[in-house]
């Protein structure tokens, strides 16, 4: 049975059906950058698998069962198309699949530019939070018993261009900083999954650090998406480092863990795809 449907079969996501409360780390204790006097707004939950007015960027932790962990972290950037953050589906399943896989999930709550009333930008904001999101981990790495080299960072659709934006991006200046945006924000590896093209260029900086190994993941009918996932590709292949890409004949866009997929097996067993690759890379093993 593949390890996709032992989850499904196993456990029902959503808000709340996890064993205990997971742990919610504040980004900006003081507020994110110039939306410091939004950060006491509550986020709103127009259903129960996404959210929106994040205005007090987080993140939640998901942990291995006792004894699972491998000391391997990722980030995880849900999608939304910046009007919301899919916290169900792009988070915390995902999360609850790298955790059988031993790995310490972290799901990010971003700022969204796109919603209504919005006063922050994907080029600055979401870049910021994924910045933080990144050196927060690697900072706390020893208080969740996480190895500081061994920290990726996952994006699906909207959160792949927060993905980007770290990746590809320079760091971005900081009012007041403090000892954590001293940190290396670089993630170990990364993975994007039916990006968006905001943040990916059109050719490397000669001053950018050397690229994280990647997967990539798109549908061949998700056309604006399959674009800037070939041209990451392209990018990779340039500075000549390992990157693996997988296109299916079908599926369309937001087809999330593949469950919401009913006929495209390729679709439905895709995380599979994924940890064969993590496996590959040293970043979970066998069972």
């Amino acid at each position: 049975m593949s390890l996709l449907l032992q989850l499904l079969l196993s456990s029902t996501i959503a808000h709340g059906s996890f064993a205990q409360a997971p742990e919610v780390i504040t980004l900006w204790p003081n507020g994110a950058p110039g939306s410091e006097e939004r950060r006491n707004e509550p986020e709103v939950h127009p259903n129960n698998y996404s959210i929106k007015n994040i205005q007090n960027p987080s993140l939640t932790v998901f942990r291995p069962a006792a004894g699972k962990a491998n000391g391997v972290a990722i980030v995880i950037a849900p999608g939304g198309g910046f009007s919301s953050n899919v916290f169900g589906p792009e988070g915390e399943q995902p999360a609850a699949y790298f955790n059988k896989l031993g790995i310490t999930a972290f799901v990010l709550k971003y700022r969204l530019s796109r919603e209504p009333g919005s006063k922050v930008t994907v080029e600055v904001s979401a870049k910021e939070d994924g910045y933080r999101a990144m050196r927060m981990v690697r900072a706390k790495a020893a208080d969740f018993g996480v190895d500081p080299a061994k920290i990726g960072f996952i994006g699906f659709s909207a959160g792949g261009e927060v993905v980007s934006s770290v990746v590809f991006g320079d760091a971005p200046a900081v009012k007041a900083p403090d000892a954590i945006d001293a940190v290396n924000a670089r993630p170990d590896y990364a993975m994007w999954i039916y990006t968006g093209p905001v943040a990916v260029p059109q050719e490397l900086s000669p001053t950018m650090p050397t690229l994280p190994p990647s997967f990539l993941l798109c549908a061949f009918d998700d056309e604006s998406h399959l674009r800037p996932t070939i041209d990451i590709m392209n990018l990779y292949r340039k500075a000549k480092v390992s990157s693996e890409m997988h296109v299916t004949s079908g599926g369309g866009h937001g087809f999330n863990l593949g469950n919401r997929e009913k006929k495209l097996i390729s679709v439905q067993t895709w995380p599979q795809r994924m940890t064969d690759w993590l496996i590959d890379q040293g970043f979970a093993k066998k069972e």
